[in-house]
């Protein structure tokens, strides 16, 4: 077995003895915390009813509750990505498990906007920690042959997550008190991470793609900030990227934040129908397009170098007319086939955000790099939820009407990955390949 005791990570082999299918347990393992993740920062959304009712919260205030978790993350992010690239992304992941999860029971223990608001960012704090550092280990474990196929199942279990913390929150809440949920996902996190602890391995950074050109698994080259981020503003296509995440992670958590509410008021669901109806279609139907279109990016990369991009415009593209009808119409069978079918087209463009995003980018620098994506990604998403409270308590707009109007963001965001492929992809992606080449290494 070869390993490298120094610096920052303590290495494995990709595949163990006997364990030959371990690269795809890696993504299960990873699967069951980034269920979590999701889980714990969705349970909030599905008792705002209650928030309101029981604290007298306006919609500006739970607006604002939302916005401090996504806002915290958004900040952290660059600092989290930049932990990732330096130490063993095992650690970092665990560590932001403990403490995010720790965070969420404290959430049982708020009864003020200002407690709400301050558990939140805490929560938003701890995780994240977790997308920067699983996303670079995933792609040290799949090379560019099986890395969108692998990431698309793990971006899976954001929706079985979303789902699952939405629908117990407002079951428990029903039938327990609004904060028992909180206190099931916190030791539940823990107990995880416990287990999850003796098995993750910590692979070599680059490992895979060199496994796939039979090239000796050298580490590669490390690639300071200031060259990194010198060469992320003359690569075009990293840029749009991160613009498209920014309007289209908008829209994504204006659906988390406001759907359970939305169907609350609007339809009249209960708590648990609402928590449940408000994620359960999108978030399933994401699923099986986010493996889908994982599947079919790895296979179009083979035959066009911005394949991964395309799948992503033309996800976003056909998700234009079914966000417009979630928030248009006002018959419930239409709204569960225009929830289902944004949730489907969602899955595409969710497939390759990193896989996409990499193609562009050093491999020594991948952790940093997601950081900085979901920056930006999760400051779009913060506005987004906050401007959707303030325009119906300040503007006196519909709820409907509100989400409806995001239609017209997941356009822009078509729009701009459309240009990005056609314009800037191929000479990009090629540069990339001979830039970390030159350092010693290998882009996707």
């Amino acid at each position: 077995m070869q390993t490298r005791t120094n610096g920052p990570d303590v290495l494995e082999p990709i595949d163990p003895p006997g364990r030959r299918g371990y690269r795809w347990a890696v993504v299960g393992m990873l699967w069951f915390l980034c269920f979590f993740n999701y889980a714990d920062r969705q349970a909030i959304f599905s008792i705002f009813p209650v928030l309101k009712a029981n604290y007298h919260f306006s919609k500006t205030d739970l607006g604002l509750i939302g916005a401090a978790f996504m806002w915290v993350y958004a900040f952290a992010a660059p600092f989290a990505g930049h932990v990732g690239d330096r130490y063993p992304r095992k650690w970092v992941i665990l560590g932001g498990l403990y403490v995010w999860s720790l965070v969420t029971g404290l959430t049982a223990l708020c009864t003020r906007v200002s407690h709400f608001v301050l558990v939140r960012g805490a929560e938003g704090m701890g995780e994240t920690f977790y997308m920067p550092a699983s996303m670079a280990l995933i792609s040290d474990y799949h090379g560019p042959s099986t890395r969108s196929t692998a990431i698309g199942w793990h971006q899976s279990s954001i929706y079985a997550g979303t789902v699952a913390g939405s629908a117990l929150a407002g079951w428990m809440a029903l039938k327990f008190g609004w904060w028992t949920p909180f206190w099931v996902l916190a030791l539940a996190g823990m107990a995880l991470g416990v287990i999850v602890q003796l098995f993750l391995r910590e692979p070599r950074r680059n490992h895979a793609e060199r496994l796939e050109r039979t090239e000796a698994p050298a580490p590669p080259a490390q690639v300071s900030v200031g060259t990194f981020l010198a060469e992320f503003v003359r690569t075009p296509t990293a840029i749009l990227l991160i613009v498209a995440f920014f309007g289209a992670n908008m829209v994504g958590f204006v659906f988390l934040t406001w759907m359970p509410t939305f169907l609350t008021e609007k339809w009249g669901l209960n708590l648990a129908q609402a928590g449940f109806g408000g994620t359960v279609f999108i978030q399933i139907f994401s699923m099986v397009g986010v493996v889908l279109g994982g599947i079919i990016a790895d296979w179009w990369r083979r035959v066009r170098t911005e394949g991964r991009i395309l799948v992503q415009a033309i996800g976003a593209l056909a998700g234009v007319p079914f966000v417009f009808l979630c928030g248009y119409t006002r018959s419930p069978a239409l709204l569960v086939v225009a929830m289902s079918l944004f949730g489907l087209s969602k899955g595409f463009y969710d497939s390759n955000l990193t896989p996409a995003f990499y193609d562009v980018i050093t491999p020594s620098r991948r952790s940093t790099a997601t950081g900085l994506m979901n920056f930006v990604g999760f400051v779009g998403a913060g506005l987004g939820s906050v401007a959707v409270g303030a325009a119906v308590d300040k503007l006196k707009i519909t709820m409907s009407m509100a989400i409806a109007s995001t239609a017209v963001v997941y356009f822009l965001v078509a729009c701009v990955l459309f240009l990005t492929a056609a314009l800037f992809a191929r000479r990009d992606i090629a540069a990339a390949r001979l830039r970390s080449s030159m350092q010693g290494s290998y882009c996707a």
